[in-house]
């Protein structure tokens, strides 16, 4: 018997009538991803990796992704997991940029909010102003972050601004970031970028070079030197970040570099926004081998009505091990 025969004629119905109708109900989200894929998805039953967080954006709705997506959640989780991991200071937070001690923005800091990516300030010197950074911050806290691409766990964070500690990290020498992808446990890759320096690489969960390039910085030239610091610090992030990332059916889970010890930094649910690509055809084969969608908070969970239909229809076709498409 084949491995299709093995999925009902009634499972492939739904399966059908489930991708017509999560195409109809989120018509935005899939013209945004043939505009940056080229190709259509199936958003009910995924097999490619863009895919399947399309699906998580649309239907896996795990209330931990809420706390992992909040900067200031994300903290304690870590923590709780991993208590002997560092993590940069919190100094101060709260509702109103206004009530940030002034004393905090004479030093260096940096001034983030917790409800979405790319909203940070680095202060050094006094600079940028109080003025300033009261201005930016309180327009950050009225945005609601995460819309243009379906991000939803963004939107049920109460949005707060906090001071955070200013790390020194060792860009140039040995590397600014680290970033681990975890499916159930298993380590897919990891991705090691200098950002002051402009160069990345990408390693296996053995800690060994990849080919390759990510999107950040593409070209061959930007390739990250290999050095013994680099190794340790990539070795440290692959035996830690499992324990952050518990059984969740795929993470990112991000470290910041410094001449010191590894930090932990944030936690990306949807890396990317869910756009990423690698010229390394295997980083994104080896993601989609380890990420087993029948780890997912949806499908161990129980559902009713049509949405029951769905799931069993979807778990079978998981286990069939079939094509979806």
């Amino acid at each position: 018997m084949t491995a299709k025969a093995d999925v009902s004629w009634t499972s492939r119905i739904v399966l059908s009538t489930a991708r017509f109708w999560l195409t109809l109900r989120h018509p935005a989200l899939i013209v945004r991803f043939v505009r940056r894929l080229g190709y259509l998805p199936n958003p009910a039953v995924p097999r490619s990796y863009h895919e399947r967080l399309l699906w998580r954006k649309i239907v896996d709705r795990n209330p931990l992704f809420v706390t992992l997506t909040d900067k200031l959640a994300a903290k304690a989780h870590i923590r709780n997991a991993c208590p002997d991991l560092k993590l940069p200071a919190t100094l101060w937070a709260g509702s109103d940029p206004a009530a940030i001690p002034p004393a905090l923005l004479a030093g260096d800091v940096v001034v983030k909010v917790n409800h979405g990516c790319e909203m940070n300030m680095f202060v050094a010197d006094g600079r940028p102003n109080r003025d300033a950074i009261v201005y930016r911050t309180s327009r950050w806290l009225k945005r609601r972050f995460g819309i243009r691409d379906g991000e939803w766990a963004y939107w049920p964070i109460v949005p707060a601004v906090f001071v955070e500690q200013r790390l020194a990290l060792s860009g140039g020498t040995i590397a600014t970031d680290i970033k681990v992808h975890v499916c159930s446990g298993v380590i897919s890759h990891v991705w090691v970028e200098d950002k002051q320096a402009s160069r990345s690489l990408l390693f296996d969960r053995e800690a060994n070079p990849l080919p390759g390039r990510d999107p950040d910085y593409p070209r061959e030239d930007q390739a990250l030197p290999v050095n013994a610091r680099l190794l340790d610090y990539v070795r440290q992030a692959i035996s830690v970040a499992p324990a952050i990332a518990g059984d969740l059916d795929y993470i990112r889970i991000d470290f910041l570099v410094t001449d010191d010890c590894l930090y932990a930094g944030e936690i990306a649910v949807y890396s990317a926004a869910g756009y990423a690509t690698w010229t390394n055809p295997a980083i994104v084969r080896e993601i989609e081998r380890c990420w087993r969608l029948d780890q997912s908070a949806f499908l161990r969970r129980r559902h009713s009505g049509a949405v029951r239909l769905y799931a069993e229809a979807l778990s079978a076709r998981c286990r069939s091990g079939t094509k979806n498409r």
